[in-house]
């Protein structure tokens, strides 16, 4: 070995220390995007204290976390795993915390995957501001809500399977099927998103030991819960709730004359009872379903019947009531959907209590977190400085129909199929089974944001690899 050193010019060795120096000086601006992202993450921290705990949702994910079990609703248990996880620290702002850094991970993850296909530095840096830096992003991750543990999950599913250039590998495989199986136990829509990898990894013919990996890393995790949601409930089953969310769904366009449900879905029907959103009809003690015998929670499979009866009589009228609700996503003022909520500018000056929360809602939280009362304040100056900043930086829905349109322009040359095909899963899949919400569609953002990078810089299915002349592989 000392031979061929001697024989190379000294000209030609590489020199390592300004080799790594010049590696890391590339990912420069990257970094610095990433110490402002989380800047301002520490400024949220401090501007709105202790973090945002909503009612319903953020106390029943709570109660699921002090009391491990299925839940019967329409909170997933992933989510309550990982509040379970950080018990011991009994804080929500060690949660809140947390979530901020999987928002910065998201990000990192995202940049990472993108240069490692080739794309030039200043176009991944792009593609990362909407996830580091949209408003809403912040807000959510400063929530005890599952959206941002449902977002890194996704991110890292979709990551890891194209991490590789070529085929996954089998470890790969069962990773990001174990993700997606972690994601579909934290939100339903992870569901439908796991059979679809699924599908196109069978398309992909990436062989069966890879595909066997991935298959049983996603399904298995399912089999034991719904075997665990049999021994509480009484059914094998991933949700109590999948079959009252598609009957609220059906309310905006099902009509029995041309349904003909059987006697027993007939007491189902419209009753006159009117909401501007489907998923209303979920909450309205008038409506229909909530008026049956037992209510929701004990005909949840006499709605999913009557509802798939409804689709089946009425499929144009169910897509266009579909298609309307999507289309909500890509207005320039974000809609008010429902009417009674504010979509999105949510930092604002004050002090909010818990109003309308019952007593066992209020103990559940102090038994997660002893110093934690419900309620949530602002904090200047810090607030004023979130206050100004979240009118610019928010993702208008012309800018996000442009990037799943630049995304589309890379599927006939394929590499952004798999990205694309989820953040389009992601916008349409919640919408179809139940309603749309502002909240649904972040998780769509960042693999958008993937694909339209993959998509301009002109080669998304290879990475580029720059040889030396005179390489004779070239």
């Amino acid at each position: 070995m000392p031979h061929l050193l001697a024989d190379a010019p000294v000209s030609r060795l590489p020199s390592r220390r300004p080799a790594g120096r010049s590696r890391w000086a590339a990912h420069a601006p990257f970094g610095v995007v990433l110490a402002v992202a989380a800047g301002l993450r520490i400024v949220t921290m401090l501007g709105y204290r202790p973090g945002r705990v909503y009612y319903i949702d953020s106390y029943e994910y709570l109660g699921l976390a002090l009391h491990l079990r299925p839940g019967t609703g329409f909170r997933g248990i992933g989510y309550p795993l990982l509040l379970r996880l950080f018990l011991p620290f009994h804080s929500v702002p060690v949660v809140v915390a947390t979530q901020h850094v999987l928002g910065l991970a998201t990000g990192l993850l995202i940049y990472a995957l993108l240069r490692r296909r080739g794309v030039p530095g200043w176009g991944a840096v792009l593609a990362t501001v909407p996830v580091l830096f949209d408003g809403q992003m912040l807000q959510l991750e400063h929530a005890v809500l599952s959206d941002t543990l449902f977002l890194f999950l996704v991110v890292v599913a979709v990551v890891t399977l194209m991490w590789s250039p070529g085929r996954p590998s089998a470890r790969a495989a069962a990773g990001a099927g174990l993700a997606l199986a972690a994601a579909a136990l934290t939100r339903s829509a992870g569901l439908p998103l796991l059979l679809l990898v699924l599908l196109y990894l069978a398309v992909r013919r990436i062989g069966v030991r890879r595909f066997a990996a991935a298959a049983v890393a996603g399904l298995l995790p399912l089999a034991l819960f719904a075997g665990w949601y049999r021994a509480d409930n009484g059914r094998f089953a991933l949700s109590g709730t999948d079959g009252v969310a598609l009957w609220a769904r059906t309310m905006t366009f099902a009509d029995c004359r041309r349904i003909q449900p059987p006697p027993d879905e007939a007491a189902l029907c419209p009753n006159g009872t009117r909401q501007d959103a489907a998923s209303e009809y979920v909450w309205d003690p008038r409506s229909s379903l909530n008026r049956v015998r037992g209510g929701a929670a004990a005909n949840n499979d006499l709605a999913r019947s009557f509802a798939l009866r409804a689709i089946l009589a009425q499929p144009l009228d169910y897509l266009g009531a579909v298609g309307r609700d999507v289309s909500l996503t890509f207005h320039w003022t974000p809609a008010r959907h429902p009417r009674r909520v504010t979509p999105a500018f949510g930092f604002a000056k004050g002090r909010w209590a818990p109003v309308g929360v019952p007593p066992s809602a209020l103990r559940t939280l102090s038994s997660y977190d002893p110093g934690a009362t419900g309620e949530y304040h602002s904090v200047e100056p810090y607030a004023a400085v979130l206050r100004a900043y979240q009118y610019p930086a928010y993702l208008r829905g012309p800018f996000l129909a442009a990037i799943l349109l630049a995304g589309a322009l890379g599927l006939r040359r394929g590499g952004t199929l798999l990205p694309w095909g989820t953040a389009v899963t992601l916008l349409v899949v919640p919408v179809a089974v139940l309603d749309f919400d502002h909240r649904y569609v972040l998780p769509v953002v960042p693999v958008a944001c993937l694909a339209a990078a993959l998509a301009l810089a002109g080669r998304p299915g290879e990475r580029r690899v720059r040889r030396p002349s005179g390489d004779p592989r070239r």
